[in-house]
């Protein structure tokens, strides 16, 4: 993937600062992502803190489009000041991919540091963003849950490699395969807040009740209790009257989990996940985009204000 430019006025919307007072400060007619960092540096422009989160998108059904859109977010965050870090946790290396290399080319991946207890920052690679770092993954991930079974605290070791390196990130975020076993549990287990992306067909709610059940279990067996839940309607296409249908009952049955926010279907948005590049790489003023733009716009004020409805205890009364 080519690094992303941004023109003068996407850099002054990006630092948070009017156009026109910002002017001469921008001599050129591209930045560069780390032209911006530098800039964000030099004026000290960064974001209201969020403390530090670790942050899961799952869902054991697939087919949600999760990888983009946390890889999206991700990334979003990273452009609007976050020091991010994505640790794609799929043997299929869908975020790895999506945001512009190959699994395969990585010599290193989570499993080393899991299994073989090599350190967490020798396996981190760079993005072009350079706030924006990731983890890959590729086929020999397909090993991890089988070489965890054996272990003592097997539930931890994602939580423990973390030490190292989570006081250098504001997001880590988590792209997690559509299953469950030790190493999705291991993310449920490291988390603070999750993410469940899903379509608005009477398909996904087997697929969250089993999820609620789960995370239920997390706090009654191993005493963990996630901060934030929230459910994210993606790919939603409103000329559909089951997906109406779908959503209401979404609605109704879980109000308190439900971002207001909804990720409208966007042919652009799935183009870009193809061609390795996150929506706001590819095309920023698409729907997809705004759409994405729209939920950080809701999320970061419940992260900021710390307890929330459908956190904490409430997360453990759902299903």
């Amino acid at each position: 993937m080519d690094a992303p430019t941004y023109s003068p006025k996407q850099v002054a919307e990006l630092l948070g600062l009017p156009l026109k007072s910002f002017t001469p400060a921008l001599k050129q007619d591209s930045y560069t992502g780390a032209e911006v960092w530098a800039l964000r540096e030099q004026l000290g422009r960064f974001p209201e803190p969020i403390g530090r989160r670790k942050q899961l998108f799952l869902n054991f059904k697939g087919g949600t489009g999760k990888t983009s859109l946390s890889t999206s977010y991700a990334w979003r965050l990273a452009e609007l000041g976050f020091t991010v870090l994505i640790i794609d946790l799929d043997s299929q290396g869908h975020a790895t991919k999506c945001l512009g290399y190959e699994g395969e080319d990585f010599d290193q991946t989570l499993l080393n540091v899991l299994v073989r207890k090599v350190p967490l920052s020798e396996v981190i690679q760079k993005t072009s963003l350079p706030n924006l770092d990731f983890v890959p993954s590729n086929l020999t991930m397909s090993t991890v849950d089988l070489a965890l079974m054996p272990m003592a605290g097997r539930e931890f070791k994602l939580r423990n490699a973390l030490k190292e390196v989570e006081g250098r990130y504001d997001v880590i975020v988590f792209d997690a395969p559509p299953s469950f076993g030790l190493l999705n549990l291991n993310a449920l287990m490291a988390a603070n807040d999750l993410f469940v992306p899903v379509l608005a067909d009477f398909l996904s709610f087997h697929g969250l009740k089993l999820l609620f059940e789960t995370v239920q279990g997390l706090d009654e067996d191993l005493n963990h209790v996630l901060d934030h839940v929230f459910i994210v309607v993606n790919s939603f296409n409103a000329t559909f009257r089951l997906a109406k249908e779908a959503l209401e009952a979404l609605q109704t049955h879980y109000p308190e989990y439900l971002l207001p926010t909804i990720i409208r279907q966007c042919t652009r948005f799935a183009q870009a996940a193809s061609e390795g590049r996150p929506i706001f790489a590819a095309d920023p003023g698409s729907k997809g985009a705004t759409d994405i733009e729209s939920l950080i716009q809701h999320v970061l004020p419940r992260l900021r204000a710390g307890s929330a409805p459908g956190s904490g205890t409430d997360a453990q009364q759902a299903g």
